[in-house]
C-alpha cells in the first residue's frame, strides 16, 4: 500500500514539474540585488514577509549597503530603523549582521558556495541555503520549501509532513535531481500569480487539472 502511494506521488510530482519547466523555464527570484550578498540579505528579510515589501525596503538599502564589510559594520539601532517595515526586523537586523561578519572573517568576503558552510550564518537554514545557492551559483542541492512549496505539497499529496526542511527532503526522494531548480521558483510563482492561498474556485487552474482532488484540499494555514 505504502509502495503504491510513493508510486502514484512520484508520477503526480512528475507531470506537475513537467508543467513548470514549461511555464517557468528559467529559475530567477523576484528580488532585487546587485551584489551576491545582498540577495543573501534580501533573502533572509524575506522570512514570513513579501518579496514586494522587501524589494521596498532594499530599494534605498541597498545604495548604502553593498557588500558584506557594509553590513558587518551597520549601527544597530540605524539598521533596525532601515528595515523595520520587513517583519520580526530586530532578529533579522541582528541575524543580517552576525552572517557578514562570519562572511567577512570566515569567507574573505565571499558568499559561501556549500550548504554547510552557508548554515554556519545566523538566519540562514536549509531553505535560504539552497535559495542562495541556486540562485547566485546555479547549484541546485536541495529543493527550498516555503509557504507556497509548503501549501501545493500539501494540495497535492506530496509530502505528509509539516516541517519545512522534512518536506524539502520528502520532495527532494519523489523529483529527480536535475529537475530541483525548477520546484521552488515555479511554484512560488505560480502561487503568487495564478493560485493564490486563499480558497477559491482553481478548477481551471493547470496544476489542478492535472490532479482535480487538490481542488478541495485547502491547508489550514499555509
Amino acid at each position: 500500500m505504502q509502495d503504491l502511494k510513493e508510486k502514484e506521488r512520484r508520477l503526480r510530482a512528475k507531470k506537475i514539474v513537467a508543467y513548470l519547466k514549461r511555464a517557468y523555464p528559467v529559475p530567477k527570484s523576484e528580488l532585487t540585488y546587485k551584489t551576491p550578498f545582498q540577495f543573501v540579505v534580501a533573502v533572509m528579510m524575506s522570512a514570513q514577509c513579501t518579496d514586494k515589501v522587501v524589494n521596498r525596503v532594499t530599494d534605498t538599502l541597498f545604495n548604502i549597503y553593498k557588500t558584506p564589510l557594509d553590513f558587518a559594520g551597520a549601527k544597530p539601532q540605524d539598521f533596525e530603523r532601515e528595515i523595520s517595515s520587513v517583519t520580526f526586523f530586530r532578529n533579522k537586523a541582528k541575524a543580517i549582521r552576525a552572517a557578514a561578519k562570519i562572511v567577512v572573517d570566515d569567507f574573505g568576503g565571499r558568499v559561501p558556495k556549500t550548504i554547510a558552510e552557508l548554515t554556519t550564518l545566523p538566519g540562514v537554514a536549509y531553505k535560504t541555503a539552497n535559495v542562495v545557492l541556486g540562485e547566485l551559483y546555479d547549484i541546485w542541492e536541495g529543493i527550498p520549501t516555503d509557504t507556497h512549496v509548503k501549501r501545493f505539497a500539501y494540495r497535492f499529496d506530496l509530502s505528509d509532513n509539516s516541517d519545512l526542511t522534512k518536506i524539502s527532503k520528502d520532495l527532494e526522494r519523489l523529483i529527480a535531481k536535475k529537475d530541483w531548480k525548477y520546484v521552488n521558483n515555479g511554484l512560488v510563482l505560480y502561487g503568487r500569480y495564478i493560485c493564490p492561498a486563499r480558497p477559491h474556485d482553481c478548477s481551471t487552474h493547470p496544476l489542478t487539472k492535472l490532479w482535480p482532488p487538490s481542488a478541495s484540499r485547502w491547508p489550514q494555514s499555509a
